[in-house]
């Protein structure tokens, strides 16, 4: 399945940054050519560049309308933000309305359905215009099948949200592909569904089907590829997310897993505004962590160590990567910033032994 051509708009109105819109930065950094505006009143007048650092001349504009008819126009608005509960600001239903009007295709990763809307969902029937809400879940139950298939699994994990494990896989996919490997990357969110253009957001499924969603991504991202690379969600430290995480570990039965961490990062992000305090573990406790709730299932062993380090100098992020090699034994880079030859050798090697 493949995504669409569509060239978006993308609405991070209030939130656009480095920080706080996920979709629209990511979306942005792999497939910037069919981004023709930012929609964001506070950062109007500026380039993308200037508010993420990459990105290009992509303009961030405070008009709707005005955006949408930049360059060759959109055909597609993106909802690039996930605003407070994922739920739709009322604001936004008649920007959307504009959109639907003008026959644009909305794609949306709120878990506020937007084509359940009782205004806009039937405004989209009428005028033909498909609505996909990335987070409408499908609902099997995990029976183990993921740790049957021929490929090479990889699960990416992380210290904690929001740390890279998407950004990380992706990397490490393109890279796997120009060496000439059979390579598939699974997405387990609403962003990775946008940029890959099918996937799961895991994090809309009842609990009880969160393994199964897990394994029937991993089977179909195993056909005709030999190594699948797992999108991973959550943080199993996390107090609000680890269940996410840990459905994901037990469905997709993975063969290896890769550890992600921003290294900045000492404690689990602000959490609903409290100050923080479940602190990150070391390396090599985090390493246990997810080896032993892994293993009743299936065992698996963590190859290589992903770091963000995009808040450091290079200095301080080299240290910190040659930190995190020492301390583990394992080979670590900064897929985004420097060379992921290292990981793509040790998938490689994993997947040799299989």
């Amino acid at each position: 399945m493949t995504t669409p051509q569509h060239r978006f708009l993308i609405i991070a109105d209030g939130d656009f940054g480095p920080l706080t819109s996920k979709t629209a930065n990511s979306c942005i950094r792999y497939f910037p050519e069919r981004i023709v505006a930012v929609f964001d009143r506070k950062q109007t007048g500026k380039t993308v560049q200037e508010v993420l650092g990459f990105g290009g001349k992509i303009p961030v504009v405070g008009d709707f309308e005005r955006g949408l008819a930049i360059g060759k126009g959109a055909t597609a608005v993106m909802v690039g933000i996930a605003p407070a509960g994922g739920r739709l600001p009322d604001e936004w239903k008649a920007w959307l309305k504009i959109a639907i009007e003008k026959k644009l295709e909305i794609w949306s990763g709120l878990h506020t359905f937007i084509g359940d809307d009782p205004e806009l969902g039937p405004l989209a029937t009428a005028r033909g215009v498909r609505i996909l809400d990335a987070r409408r879940p499908n609902l099997p139950i995990a029976d183990g099948r993921a740790a049957e298939v021929d490929a090479l699994v990889v699960l990416a994990v992380g210290s904690d949200c929001n740390v890279g494990k998407m950004t990380a896989q992706l990397q490490l996919r393109d890279a796997l592909v120009k060496r000439g490997h059979r390579t598939s990357f699974v997405a387990t969110g609403q962003t990775g569904i946008f940029i890959e253009g099918w996937g799961t957001a895991v994090d809309a499924v009842v609990a009880d089907f969160i393994a199964g969603a897990a394994e029937q991504l991993v089977l179909q991202g195993a056909k005709d590829n030999d190594i699948v690379l797992v999108e991973g969600q959550g943080s199993l430290i996390h107090p609000g997310y680890s269940g996410v995480t840990l459905g994901l570990l037990h469905g997709s039965c993975p063969d290896a897993l890769i550890l992600c961490h921003q290294v900045t990062r000492d404690y689990i992000g602000d959490y609903h505004g409290r100050e923080p305090w479940v602190r990150i573990p070391s390396y090599p406790e985090m390493i246990e962590i997810y080896e032993s709730a892994a293993r009743p299932v299936h065992p698996t062993k963590v190859i290589g160590i992903c770091l963000n380090t995009y808040d450091m100098d290079e200095t301080a992020a080299r240290e910190a990567v040659a930190k995190a090699a020492e301390e583990t034994g394992l080979p670590a880079t900064d897929p985004v910033r420097f060379d992921s030859d290292i990981l793509v050798d040790a998938i490689i090697g994993a997947r040799a032994t299989i």
